[in-house]
């Protein structure tokens, strides 16, 4: 991806808004210009009184201006603030929705690939803090610069030595000043990267607090979070420790431009090379030729901040996307599914290898396996997830690529083992299946699918707070809120990977007896290590090694597949075990 600069990140963030930015600077530049005039004009009623010239009368008007150009100055810097306010909220809120429509977009396994704590912090902690850089850089660096490039090159046009004089302080400044950027990437990029271990520490820390508790290991995990806290701080403190000496001198020395103005010019005064007029205005036009300049390094820091928090950003937004077009080219005739000499890895690692596999419409088949077969990962990318390496995947004879995300997103439910829940109300997770749906609606597939007595047993029964994650609820609980929330979607594909598996044998039957009837007439692909679930498909697929290595009815894979019928026995034996304990 092509780096892009700050400036031109940010206007294409603020969308419709730019041209605040554009008037914020302008404003901005009004206001600068306000500031700086009055140095003039105050020169010359010193020279008039320094000439002998007491009459009030004749500073009327010089001090009427400089009451109007103070009031202009604050009156322009409001302006220019609220305008800049106005685009950086609206840049902000650009990049949020920006970053989520492609987090939407992008393949599962891009999303994957970034830790969701460092995700996490990016969209909110770190866009938040390119506040100050987004609503006061823009108009006032620009103000700022341009006015003490105004400011002197007027004091180089009345005396060039002046003019050359006022800015040695200001070198002598920025000469230590720039040392300390020596290094600076590294120190930033230190810090950066320190900061992200800790949000992924503190979010691992939490999120794992029950096993930690479970296993006695709160002391090595606090340990853990305790040296990436201390590292996470230091790595400041040893950059800011660096920089103390350098940092003083600029300041010290950088906006005092009388400490050249007053004793040289006193000297160029003195032996006739100017006049007393052009030493007081340049007396005074140099107090105000450097704080502009200060006032803009003051933000550096700030853009080296945005710049990388936006291309931060820029990384996320450019996550390949699923190859999909904005309107259908076709739609599919009925639910039957093609995969067709598919491939697919992870990162480097191939895990499929040439899968076809054929399913009629509104038949029920399962794809049955060992662990790490490639099962999860066909029904992830037949569910869209992920587009495959090599091969295509056809829907009622319609490549899925064809198709966009909305139209295949509506034909297809998807409920894994690890279903997300979000921290509201029972009534609207499911309802998420349909946003349309009315509560009546919502409580009848509930008693379909075999979950409405145990809802009603809930303190608040619809209206219960599941919490963080489904955290209120056990893991059999959540899965069952998961199935029914597939159910109210009514597409005409199902895929259920290994969907019952956190239910125990008595709410499994309960919730196959519901699914028997909802399933009716869609196409069903159910994942499951429990063979005794699937016997009656209408076609068993055995899945090993990422191939495909037979396929029929429960009967004939036990006489024909060593593999599958070592699996039967083994759940057997296992299913024995239970009832017998």
């Amino acid at each position: 991806m092509k780096k892009r600069g700050l400036l031109s990140i940010i206007f294409d963030y603020a969308g419709s808004k730019k041209k605040y930015y554009v008037f914020s600077i302008f404003t901005s530049l009004i206001s600068v210009a306000a500031g700086i005039i009055p140095f003039y004009f105050i020169a010359s009623i010193i020279n008039r009184l320094i000439s002998g010239n007491k009459n009030f009368n004749d500073y009327t008007l010089d001090i009427i201006l400089l009451l109007v150009l103070f009031l202009l100055k604050g009156a322009f810097h409001i302006i220019s603030t609220s305008l800049s306010h106005i685009a950086a909220y609206q840049t902000i809120k650009g990049v949020r929705k920006r970053a989520i429509d492609s987090l939407a977009l992008a393949s599962l396994g891009d999303v994957k690939s970034h830790n969701s704590g460092s995700l996490k912090n990016t969209l909110c902690e770190r866009i938040d803090s390119t506040e100050t850089a987004l609503a006061h850089i823009i108009p006032e660096f620009t103000g700022n610069i341009i006015g003490f490039l105004g400011t002197f090159i007027y004091l180089t046009i009345i005396s060039w030595q002046m003019g050359l004089i006022a800015l040695i302080p200001f070198v002598i400044g920025m000469v230590a000043y720039l040392t300390m950027s020596i290094g600076y990437q590294k120190y930033w990029n230190n810090c950066i990267n320190k900061t992200k271990v800790l949000n992924d520490t503190a979010v691992e820390y939490i999120n794992g607090i029950e096993v930690i508790k479970a296993f006695g290991k709160s002391q090595s995990s606090y340990e853990k979070f305790k040296v990436a806290a201390k590292e996470g701080s230091e790595c400041f403190v040893e950059w800011q420790r660096k920089c103390n000496i350098a940092f003083s001198i600029a300041m010290t020395i950088a906006p005092y431009t009388l400490l050249a103005i007053l004793p040289i010019g006193g000297i160029l005064y003195y032996n006739g090379y100017i006049s007393l007029e052009v030493l007081t205005i340049s007396i005074l036009m140099s107090i105000g030729l450097i704080t502009p300049l200060i006032s803009s390094m003051g933000h550096l820091d700030d853009l080296h901040k945005a710049k990388t928090i936006f291309s931060e950003i820029d990384e996320i937004v450019s996550m390949e996307r699923l190859k999909r077009p904005e309107v259908s080219k076709e739609m599919p005739k009925d639910s039957s599914i093609l995969v067709k000499n598919v491939s697919f890895g992870y990162e480097d690692k191939e895990v499929l290898h040439d899968v076809s596999l054929e399913i009629e419409a509104s038949k029920k088949i399962a794809l049955v396996g060992p662990s790490g077969a490639g099962k999860s990962t066909i029904a992830k990318l037949i569910a869209s997830l992920w587009d495959p390496d090599k091969g295509d995947i056809f829907i009622g004879g319609v490549n899925i690529k064809d198709l966009t995300l909305e139209d295949y997103n509506k034909m297809v439910s998807y409920v894994s083992q690890s279903n997300y829940l979000f921290n509201t109300s029972i009534m609207e997770n499911v309802r998420m299946g349909n946003l349309n749906a009315t509560d009546e609606e919502v409580i009848e597939v509930c008693k379909k699918c075999g979950v409405h007595d145990f809802i009603m047993n809930l303190e608040n029964g619809y209206n219960t707070i599941v919490g963080d994650s489904g955290s209120h609820l056990s893991g059999g609980e959540r899965q069952r809120i998961s199935i029914a929330r597939a159910m109210m979607k009514d597409s005409k594909i199902v895929i259920l990977d290994e969907a019952t598996a956190y239910t125990d044998p008595e709410n499994e039957a309960i919730i196959q007896k519901s699914l028997s009837n909802l399933i009716k007439d869609k196409t069903v692909i159910v994942i499951a290590h429990r063979l005794s679930t699937i016997i009656d498909s209408d076609d068993i697929v055995l899945v090993d090694d990422g191939k495909i290595i037979a396929h029929g009815k429960h009967d004939e894979l036990l006489e024909k597949s060593s593999l599958y019928k070592n699996m039967w026995l083994s759940h057997i034996e296992g299913r024995d075990g239970d009832l017998n304990d």
